[in-house]
């Protein structure tokens, strides 16, 4: 994805498979965990682009959060502090190809952050 494009869209939940159960009778959703990503099971949408995570709830996530692509996330958390926002959750590692970040913009919304490797070849 392009610097810029909405990748990833996280939903807090409380009951995982009460959650499952909802949104794929819902919106014909494919959920599963992935290897290496347990208790975090994926979604996709039927488009089969769209997708996200249902993540359990916790005090600091309370409404989804959507993922934006990006090129470094450090250069926008830089320049998140200098527009006035506010950083939830410095770069942290996904997998040892991609990262990801939290911030408050100053309306007090709720963006994520992710950066993958560049492609080889």
């Amino acid at each position: 994805m392009a610097h810029g494009d909405i990748t990833h869209i996280d939903i807090p939940v409380a009951d995982m498979a009460a959650a499952t159960r909802f949104y794929g009778s819902l919106f014909g959703w494919q959920i599963a965990e992935m290897p290496g990503f347990e208790g975090y099971p994926m979604w996709q949408a039927p488009n089969k682009i769209s997708g996200g995570g249902l993540a359990p709830r916790s005090e600091g996530f309370t409404q989804p959060r959507s993922y934006v692509e990006v090129d470094s996330i450090d250069a926008i958390l830089a320049q998140v502090r200098e527009l006035g926002g506010t950083v939830l959750l410095e770069r942290e590692p996904i997998d040892e190809t991609s990262w990801w970040a939290a911030f408050v913009d100053p309306d007090g919304n709720h963006i994520g952050l992710y950066e993958s490797a560049p492609a080889e070849g």
